[in-house]
């Protein structure tokens, strides 16, 4: 029995990368650590995004992919539904989850930075915005 494909070995990343290869909004710093370039991924996105204080981002999607995030410090809003007027909030410690499809606008409105481990679970370079929503 094979127990190990030719290609596929497991790889360690030490560190992010900078934040230039990866599509940013206003506010939001997203520095990639595993990714099709760094080990050839090509159904998940996983680094850290940094929320500057008291910045809100646009409407937007990512399409079919789905979203995670865990809080390291500060808090992030995550506004969604008619209008936008309904929201989840998640701190230092709390898991985040966006679904596929789901139009939303996240925000830190507070004083101090939020940081964030982030993973995608398909690799997406296009954030789908809606500037007239």
């Amino acid at each position: 029995m094979a127990t190990t494909s030719k290609g596929q070995i497991p790889m360690v990343v030490h560190g992010t990368e900078p934040a230039t290869g990866t599509a940013q909004t206003p506010g939001m710093e997203r520095k990639p650590a595993i990714h099709k370039a760094s080990v050839g991924a090509s159904k998940i996105w996983f680094g850290t995004v940094t929320c500057a204080p008291n910045q809100k981002g646009p409407p937007h999607h990512h399409g079919e992919a789905e979203t995670a995030a865990y809080v390291i410090s500060g808090h992030i809003r995550v506004y969604y539904g008619e209008d936008f007027k309904e929201y989840v909030e998640a701190g230092p410690g709390d898991y985040l989850f966006v679904p596929s499809n789901t139009w939303h606008i996240e925000e830190n409105p507070y004083d101090s930075p939020s940081e964030q481990f982030l993973t995608r679970g398909r690799t997406i370079s296009l954030l789908i915005w809606n500037s007239a929503i």
